[in-house]
Order: structure tokens, then C-alpha cells, then sequence
């Protein structure tokens, strides 16, 4: 700034040291513009750092904030979905159907409509529900086992009174509200799992939302009395008739058939129905799918004419009724959606063709769940 040695400046804040008086107002007049624009200059960085440095500070904070917000979005997109689909009031039930083949309407609202499917057992259909739910009573010599209740629009105890005189304990395929009716039975058993043990308080059991889902339709979660606790592979003896209970988990992780051996028959609740799978429920796991159309496979292998009941009709009306084989087309269908060969349609659900007429939503690729939830099968 200046050649004069005996002029210098310590700092741009500081002031001049061992200067006369002169020569002092002789550097504020000449370096008095020189150090106004270094000063100006240095206020400048100064403030641009600051500036940019706040701005990157907020950019920060917020991409952390979304980052935190689209975590807890997936961890609990059930709970923000489920009520944009649904309006947490009763889904009144239809005033036209198509009924099943051989039904016979039930009482004076014929809402239930019974298809005896042979001497011993019943399709208890309600075509007028949003569902199309398909129950089933079982029948032996000495008891009766009521599979799936139903949505509990009306009753279905009347109708199990009116087929059986039999003591009856009901059991549902899984939780969801659409199979439990929403009645109170005198009976009821339950499939023992460890998760659901572990949940329970003694024999004392309450749902959970994930569960029952009942909010969907404004009710409330109920909590049950078990009476039976039955372990994967036992057997239910009804008198004359052994039915093997099945831990068929994938549609949701509580999720359970019943095989009657002697009958040819599997009763396989919402696994597998007419022409519709849902693996993107709560608790849905496309590792439990695929172990468990591994296991009916198994299961079916020396009897590849096993009717497979599902629990939901379709539109026409029809007692589900599948076989080994569309099982094995399931079983193919799944390897090719999780190695990434078979594409599904649509955001979310994401809708995958299993088969002709036969569809499977699920979530979409990268949410999809293929863990199992018991790692070694369970029978």
C-alpha cells in the first residue's frame, strides 16, 4: 500500500503504532479509501460466507427432515393409506348379487346363502357383502368347526344353528375383520404361534390395527376369550373327521388352512380364493407366499386333486374351488416377481397376472418383504 517503511499498518482493524502525529494523519489521508475498500471488501466475504454457509445449514436441516419424513411415510404407510381408501363407516351391503350355484337363501333377509358342498360340509356365502365372503361349517360326529365368520353385517350364528345341533368352536383363517364376524361364540380357538402367544395375556387376546383392520369400517378392536390354542400341524378331531391345521402365512402372518385329507379338500382362507391374492396388507409378506405355495404343494403332491376353498367368491358368485396346479402357476408366478422377470401394473397396490383371470396386488417392487416370518417351515 505504501513504500515508506516507517508507515505500515498491524491490522485492517488494528491502528498505527510508533508514527508521529504527522505522519499519522498523512496515512489516513492518503490510505484512508484503501483501507474503507479493504474493509468494505473484507465485510463482503465475510457476509457471503455467512449467507451461503446459513443457507447450506437450512438446506441441510431439511433434506435430514424430509429424509425423516418419507422414513416414517414407509414405516407407516398402511396407517396413511388405509384411510385415504376407505371412509371409516359400515360398507352397506349390496342390494343386487349374483348367487352361488345351488345356494339356498337364508332367512327372511336372505343375505347368507348356504351351498352344501357334501353330507358333511357347508359354504356359508354372502354374495351381498363387498367382500363376497364364503364361510364353512365342518361337520363330525361329535362337533362342528365354524371356518370364518364373515364381515359381520348379520349374524351367521342362526344359520350354524339351523344346519347343526352340534357344539361349535369357531376358528378364523386369519384376523382381518372380514372373517370374524364381529359375534360373540362360545368357543373360539385360535392358531398358537409365538408371536401371537406372546401378544396374548394368558388366553386373553386383543387385536392389534395391523390385524384387524376393522377401523376401515368404524369398529372398534375386540379382544377375545381363547378357548383352544392349536399349534401348526395338530390335528382337530370333529368325531369321524381329522382336519390338519396349516400355517399358511403370506396374505398376512397369522394366516391359516385346514386340511382334510380324507375329503380331498383344503380350506385355505384368504391365501388363495377365486381370482384375487392381496400381499400388501399389513403383516403380508411375499417370502411367506412363496414358502407357503411351497408347502401346499407339498401337501398336495400324493393328492393332486385337492379342491382348495378359498374364503371370498368372485363376481359370479362361484364357491371358490382351485387346485395343485394353479398353485404350482402361483408358486412359478412368485419366483419371476422376485427375480424381476414378471412386472407388475399400477403404483400401489401393484397388480401382478398370476394367471388367466387370476391377479395378485402386492406393494411394489422395492417395498415388496421377501423374508419369511418363521424361517423353518412351520407344518
Amino acid at each position: 500500500m505504501h513504500d515508506n517503511p516507517e508507515i505500515y499498518i498491524c491490522s485492517l482493524f488494528g491502528y498505527c503504532r510508533n508514527l508521529t502525529q504527522k505522519k499519522r494523519h498523512a496515512l489516513q489521508v492518503v490510505h484512508f479509501f484503501d483501507i474503507i475498500t479493504a474493509i468494505r471488501q473484507t465485510w463482503n466475504v465475510r457476509y457471503r460466507t455467512r449467507f451461503w454457509g446459513n443457507i447450506l445449514r437450512k438446506l441441510l436441516y431439511a433434506i435430514v427432515a424430509l429424509a425423516v419424513l418419507v422414513a416414517v411415510g414407509i414405516w407407516q404407510r398402511h396407517r396413511i393409506l388405509f384411510p385415504l381408501f376407505t371412509t371409516g363407516e359400515t360398507v352397506q351391503p349390496l342390494t343386487e348379487a349374483n348367487l352361488p350355484d345351488g345356494g339356498e337363501p337364508f332367512g327372511e333377509s336372505g343375505y347368507f346363502v348356504v351351498v352344501q358342498l357334501d353330507e358333511k360340509t357347508f359354504a356359508v356365502a354372502e354374495p351381498y357383502s363387498w367382500a363376497r365372503n364364503v364361510n364353512y361349517l365342518i361337520l363330525g360326529t361329535e362337533r362342528a368347526l365354524l371356518f370364518d365368520a364373515g364381515v359381520g353385517h348379520y349374524d351367521i350364528r342362526p344359520v350354524v344353528k339351523y344346519l347343526t345341533d352340534l357344539p361349535m368352536t369357531f376358528l378364523p383363517s386369519h384376523l382381518h375383520y372380514d372373517h370374524t364376524g364381529q359375534a360373540s361364540f362360545d368357543r373360539i380357538a385360535l392358531v398358537d404361534l409365538p408371536h401371537l402367544r406372546e401378544q396374548a395375556n394368558g388366553d386373553s387376546f386383543t387385536f392389534s390395527w395391523g390385524q384387524h383392520l376393522g377401523a376401515a369400517e368404524g369398529l372398534e378392536l375386540p379382544t377375545w376369550e381363547i378357548s383352544d390354542w392349536i399349534k401348526p400341524g395338530d390335528e382337530i378331531d370333529l368325531g369321524n373327521r381329522k382336519l390338519t391345521l396349516i400355517y399358511t402365512p403370506g396374505h398376512t402372518d397369522n394366516s391359516i388352512s385346514l386340511h382334510d385329507e380324507a375329503s380331498k379338500t383344503m380350506f385355505t382362507g384368504d391365501y388363495y380364493s377365486a381370482n384375487n391374492m392381496s400381499a400388501y396388507y399389513p403383516t403380508a409378506s411375499m417370502g411367506d407366499y412363496l414358502q407357503t405355495a411351497k408347502k401346499i404343494l407339498k401337501r398336495t403332491a400324493r393328492q393332486p386333486e385337492t379342491v382348495l376353498r378359498g374364503a371370498h367368491s368372485s363376481d359370479s358368485g362361484k364357491i371358490p374351488a382351485r387346485s395343485h396346479d394353479d398353485v404350482q402357476t402361483l408358486h412359478d408366478a412368485l419366483i419371476k416377481i422376485q427375480s424381476g422377470e414378471l412386472n407388475g401394473e399400477g403404483t400401489y397396490p401393484a397388480i401382478y397376472a398370476i394367471d388367466e383371470g387370476v391377479v395378485m396386488q402386492a406393494e411394489p417392487g422395492w417395498l415388496q418383504n421377501w423374508d419369511t416370518t418363521y424361517p423353518d417351515p412351520v407344518e
